[in-house]
């Protein structure tokens, strides 16, 4: 896999990178592969989820965190963040990550595995997190992100859900403003 880094001058700077998910055959998708971090069985419960392919990702993650860590960026600097399955791997990560971060973005999404929360959360219960999901999501169910956001609310208070009206399986204007807002006052001044 390789990830791509961006770095951008704003005054500061701020390097992104950005992890493209394997492809693989996915059952959902008749057998055919596609770009996906883990195993997809159905879009309308989470019961069966691949546990397997799901801390594969989250391991990738943490070791890229590792990595900028090793090279002197302070975790309380890193921002992990995904939309869909993405979102659904950087929620997991950040919550469970062995270093304290600096804010998780999980855009279209669910926390994967739920049952292993709050317990896998040990060093990021006060991390600030912002959850973004549009209303009319017909691929992640808005229910799935509003439960998530409910159940890490018990451990993590800092969450914030926030609801796009209308919105189906994508992005808006108005979210990437929140997005932005949302970096701007987390990042260390």
């Amino acid at each position: 896999r390789e990830a791509v880094v961006s770095t951008q001058s704003t005054g500061d700077t701020f390097k992104y990178i950005l992890p493209t998910a394997p492809s693989i055959p996915v059952p959902l998708n008749m057998g055919m592969k596609m770009p996906a971090w883990y195993d997809i069985f159905t879009l309308s419960e989470f019961d069966k989820e691949d546990e397997a392919g799901i801390k594969r990702s989250v391991k990738y993650v943490h070791d890229l965190i590792d990595s900028e860590v090793s090279k002197g960026t302070p975790s309380e600097s890193i921002f992990v963040g995904g939309f869909s399955q993405g979102g659904a791997i950087a929620l997991y990560s950040g919550l469970a990550c062995q270093k304290k971060l600096g804010g998780v973005i999980a855009l279209s999404c669910y926390l994967p595995l739920r049952n292993a929360f709050p317990s896998s959360c040990t060093l990021n219960k006060d991390t600030p997190i912002l959850m973004c999901h549009g209303s009319s999501d017909p691929v992640v169910q808005f229910r799935f992100g509003q439960m998530s956001s409910i159940l890490i609310n018990g451990f993590n208070p800092t969450i914030k859900f926030k609801t796009y009206p209308g919105l189906t399986h994508g992005a808006c204007a108005e979210e990437f403003r929140d997005i932005k807002q949302f970096m701007t006052d987390q990042s260390p001044k």
